[in-house]
């Protein structure tokens, strides 16, 4: 996959916050880049792939180290 434009750290915070941060972030990114973002909720798994789903943007991965989920998303057209 490579580096990802940007990273942002969710970790510690609970639904709606990492979706809530992620949309901030990729707000303020161009099309094309790719954002990494890291959570422990439980639910982020689940919340991500419907954000994606709504949203337009492409989930390219999602791993799991432990209790962390790390979740890859690129930005599509606004």
């Amino acid at each position: 996959m490579g580096t990802p434009d940007r990273r942002i750290d969710c970790t510690g915070l609970f639904c709606p916050m990492p979706i809530v941060k992620t949309r901030e972030a990729i707000g303020q990114m161009t099309v094309g880049q790719v954002l990494e973002m890291l959570a422990d909720d439980p639910a982020s798994e689940a919340d991500i792939k419907s954000w994606a789903r709504i949203t337009g943007h492409a989930l390219v991965s999602v791993a799991r180290e432990g209790a962390v989920y790390r979740f890859t998303v690129r930005k599509q057209a606004a």
